[in-house]
């Protein structure tokens, strides 16, 4: 069984075992709490860049299905866990999580202290890593660490958002949806279309006037990697499409409305991960439990007053939504979509489109042409 080395830069070593591919990658080390769903976090765009340490001790007990990615690969840099069960069984399944990390080109370690691990990464932040199979000297792979790129500047979510436009129709169109895509999810599509909304997804790069030049009744900002400060551009058409149609963000797409509206974003300690984090919504002191995978925040002291803090986080009392008090304009940190995680939050879809139906902008769209199925 081939072994695995772990550093961290800040000299932290850890051996355990490899399966996936061979080879050596580098990324921020992060941890996610969720207990099952670890096929949507490894496809989750919204992780690129990362080294993920799962807490559940067992991961890939269920198998993989290809049909529950929410994307087109696997964007985890490296995925780590205490035990990663050599069988797996359920009645879904198509094939082992080793097999699906090997065809990704994803190093896996196991056999670590995930317990002691992340703690250390509770205590001193999360920070950049390396993972290999290659090399089996500690400060050689420190000196590469030391080398890689940090997260704060890094702007993953050009990376992976897609260079042209795709249109999915929804069966009883009622609405059409404009989803900026700097990393977003498949269910994300689902559940708008399942809303009536026709949804045509525009790269990250595209321009404010390509977007209204669509004609969609409302505007949605998608998930994604990196840090938010970085996308000026991005932040700069956002400023730009503010009260011109109805608009909803979403994690990534929550920071950048944030910093749209004059706001200002910050780097979190060890970031939220995971499908169990307790949000209250401050007007109705309702308390949904969320999945969430984010390292930046917004600074809510930053926002005008023109902003209204909507939801907080119950964990460490960072925000976790808001809306401007006079424009359709609504922001969620947290992923209202899950895959994985609870759907306390799905109704948050339903504020978007109640804000289509009361705009004066909202209209019946024309049908348009065949497009590729999720």
């Amino acid at each position: 069984m081939t072994e695995g080395l772990l550093v961290l830069e800040d000299g932290t070593t850890c051996r355990g075992r490899a399966i996936g591919a061979k080879g050596t990658s580098f990324g921020e080390i992060v941890f996610n709490t969720a207990m099952s769903g670890y096929q949507e976090v490894l496809t989750d765009p919204s992780y690129a860049g990362q080294i993920v340490v799962m807490t559940a001790a067992h991961v890939g007990n269920y198998g993989v299905r290809r049909d529950e990615a929410e994307s087109e690969k696997v964007h985890v840099a490296g995925f780590l866990a205490r035990d990663f069960p050599e069988r797996w069984s359920g009645t879904g399944g198509e094939e082992s999580l080793g097999s699906y990390l090997e065809e990704a080109g994803v190093v896996g370690l196991h056999g670590l202290d995930t317990r002691a691990l992340v703690r250390h990464i509770r205590t001193k932040g999360a920070m950049r890593a390396g993972v290999s199979t290659e090399i089996a000297e500690p400060t050689e792979l420190l000196r590469l660490v030391l080398e890689s790129p940090p997260m704060i500047g890094a702007d993953l979510a050009l990376g992976v958002s897609p260079t042209r436009c795709s249109v999915f129709p929804a069966e009883r169109e009622r609405f059409h949806v404009a989803a900026i895509d700097y990393g977003m999810k498949r269910n994300i599509v689902r559940l708008l279309n399942r809303a009536g909304c026709r949804v045509t997804v525009f790269p990250a790069t595209a321009s404010a006037q390509a977007i209204l030049n669509a004609d969609p009744d409302g505007i949605f900002l998608s998930n994604g990697p990196g840090d938010p400060a970085a996308l000026g551009a991005q932040i700069r058409t956002i400023e730009a499409l503010v009260g011109r149609r109805p608009i909803f963000g979403i994690c990534l797409g929550h920071q950048l409305l944030g910093l749209a509206l004059g706001g200002k974003t910050f780097k979190l300690k060890f970031g939220h991960r995971g499908a169990n984090h307790p949000v209250a919504d401050l007007r109705t002191r309702a308390v949904a439990i969320t999945s969430q995978n984010h390292g930046f925040a917004v600074d809510p002291g930053s926002l005008s007053s023109e902003v209204e803090p909507t939801h907080q986080n119950l964990n460490d009392g960072t925000l976790e939504g808001f809306r401007h008090k006079t424009l359709p304009v609504l922001a969620a940190q947290f992923h209202p979509e899950a895959s994985p995680g609870p759907h306390d939050a799905n109704v948050l879809f339903d504020s978007f489109i109640e804000a289509m139906e009361a705009s004066s902008e909202a209209r019946v769209p024309r049908p348009e042409s065949r497009t590729r199925v999720l």
